[in-house]
């Protein structure tokens, strides 16, 4: 059994990568959409984080999270986000083949069991990760110009004054790559 080693720094701030199951297409359909933002909505009721950073394509999302101080629960955040999304729109991702684990596992076929998480370690590391998830949309060729993307924060860092309007048209403007 694999063990994985995650950061549980209490109040820290961290990159995720979260996957829809074998990448289906799912995550930019309206209904799916609304169901991701409702239940946002209410996990950050219940337990308290603040979105940094964010963008949602067809098949994964990418997001940047500020725990409150003496919590490091990111886990049990993702993991009440992503069933309430399953419950919600299972009919949309067609769960009718599930696998005997995934039903083992009261599982739907909608999410990657698991995500990826990165600890964000400093300013630097930060301003690279933002700008990565923005970028995002660029790099996976479903628009030419980060701000053709409706699904992502880089509007409300543009009117907070971070980003130009005409930022990330031009591949070369990102350094790096953040991973994914």
């Amino acid at each position: 059994m694999s063990r994985y080693r995650r950061s549980l720094t209490e109040g820290a701030t961290f990159f995720f990568t979260v996957n829809t199951y074998r990448r289906k297409k799912l995550l930019t359909h309206p209904e799916v959409r609304a169901s991701l933002h409702e239940a946002i909505k209410h996990v950050r009721k219940q337990i308290p984080f603040t979105i940094d950073a964010w963008v949602l394509l067809p098949d994964h999302l990418h997001a940047i999270w500020t725990l409150p101080k003496d919590d490091s629960a990111y886990g049990k955040r993702w993991g009440m986000i992503k069933a309430q999304v399953s419950r919600c729109c299972a009919h949309v991702a067609d769960d009718s083949a599930r696998s005997a684990s995934r039903i083992k596992r009261h599982e739907r076929d909608f999410w990657q069991r698991r995500f990826w998480e990165h600890q964000i370690r400093d300013e630097r590391d930060f301003e690279r990760h933002v700008d990565y998830v923005h970028y995002n949309p660029v790099k996976h060729g479903l628009v030419t110009q980060v701000s053709q993307w409706p699904y992502s924060t880089f509007h409300r860092y543009i009117n907070h004054g971070v980003y130009p309007q005409d930022w990330g048209g031009d591949p070369g403007e990102v350094v790096g790559d953040a991973g994914e």
